[in-house]
């Protein structure tokens, strides 16, 4: 029986700073992290770029300023996301989980786990391809033939997308749409994917409760030690300045 995941809440995106498109062209734009924040903590980029691109399914914070929403990059494996699943099992909270085409064919218990276990599964693209420097065929089939395989493997259709790098187009917005998706990219994220430069955990755990705001979406690299051993206490931290996780 094919199962068909219909997620519970309303997610979104952040891209900071912010440089606008021509309308749907494909000049590409890569992202970076803003700086500027409103009396809320929130990236004052992301509330421009909701305005700017909702239109187009594309979002810079979530609806629901009482949250925070916890993605994963699933770009390769590193040893650590048994122990994020134990985490996250532990503390009740569902995260996202954007998937490559490779990581979607290599990692089948823990994809099956993500989803036995509640979480939603996003679409990183097939081969991680920038899309504003493909053809907008090649861009579509970078989202669908991830999109058809989870689909046909797992019996879970994907519902959102996060652009590999970061880097968009309002063409490819437009291209994402089309498909059916959503959509997602982050409203705070640090580096935190550099293996031989591991944060130290409380660095690493002052800068993301310092940063915390209302409908954030948290961008995590399921690849870093760090992150593994400070989830816990992330999601304890959290919760206690208010925030349902």
């Amino acid at each position: 029986m094919k199962f068909i995941f219909s997620a519970a809440f309303c997610l979104a995106v952040l891209l900071a700073p912010f440089t606008s498109a021509n309308a749907a062209d494909n000049t590409k734009i890569g992202y970076g992290q803003g700086v500027a924040t409103d009396d809320k903590n929130r990236p004052c980029d992301a509330v421009s770029f909701n305005e700017m691109y909702g239109r187009l399914g594309a979002y810079a914070l979530s609806n629901d300023e009482s949250r925070i929403i916890i993605t994963f990059d699933q770009g390769y494996e590193n040893g650590y996301t048994a122990k994020i699943l134990d985490t996250l099992k532990e503390k009740n909270v569902q995260a996202v989980f954007f998937l490559t085409g490779d990581y979607a064919k290599k990692e089948h218990e823990l994809v099956k786990r993500m989803i036995d276990e509640g979480h939603i599964l996003g679409n990183h693209s097939m081969n991680h391809s920038s899309l504003p420097t493909i053809s907008e065929h090649d861009a579509e089939e970078e989202i669908m033939s991830l999109h058809n395989y989870v689909l046909n493997n797992y019996g879970y259709e994907m519902q959102y997308f996060r652009a590999p790098c970061g880097e968009y187009s309002e063409q490819v917005l437009e291209t994402i749409q089309k498909c059916g998706y959503k959509t997602l990219f982050w409203s705070y994220a640090y580096v935190d994917w550099q293996l031989k430069s591991q944060p130290e955990p409380q660095t690493a755990l002052k800068k993301l409760t310092d940063s915390a705001h209302g409908g954030e979406i948290l961008l995590l690299h399921s690849v870093s030690s760090t992150n593994a051993e400070i989830l816990g206490q992330l999601i304890d931290s959290l919760r206690d300045m208010g925030y349902r996780v």
